[in-house]
């Protein structure tokens, strides 16, 4: 049995984006599209994430429903009046936004195609942050092609 290792170049464009989290949910999709269109790469990969470990990146219908159906159900996997250990150790009583954003992760990955992050009609990149107060969050976009 032989096996054939091809050599390949993976190039990476990378750009980063600032977002106050003024709600939780709050969508990104124009502004990936905006980076992803500044970088001219026509097909490839987008890595989309958030430098938090109290915040989500999903795809999800961004619509009044969700923003509610969404929260309700975490808040019943994770509810913010229980007690935690980090919390008894930090005393910022946020330990429900690190599970929450533990449960969901802090990056996506979407296919780019003719110079756009291809996605369904529907489907948006939402920021969800789940701390107990405003943040300044950091999004990374990584292009590979």
């Amino acid at each position: 049995m032989s096996i054939i290792i091809e050599k390949f170049t993976l190039k990476v464009f990378n750009k980063k984006n600032v977002v106050g989290t003024i709600g939780h949910f709050i969508d990104v999709t124009d502004k990936i599209n905006t980076i992803v269109a500044c970088s001219s790469i026509k097909k490839g990969l987008a890595n989309i994430s958030v430098s938090a470990a109290t915040a989500s990146l999903i795809t999800v219908e961004n619509e009044p429903g969700i923003a509610i159906d969404l929260p309700r159900l975490l808040d019943t996997i994770v509810p913010v009046n229980r007690v935690y250990q980090h919390d008894n150790m930090w005393h910022e009583g946020n330990a429900f936004a690190h599970l929450k954003s533990a449960l969901l992760g802090t990056n996506i990955t979407v296919p780019i195609v003719s110079g756009e992050i291809e996605l369904t009609n529907w489907q948006r990149i939402v920021l969800i942050d789940f701390d107990n107060k405003p943040r300044i969050r950091q999004i990374v976009v990584g292009i590979s092609f």
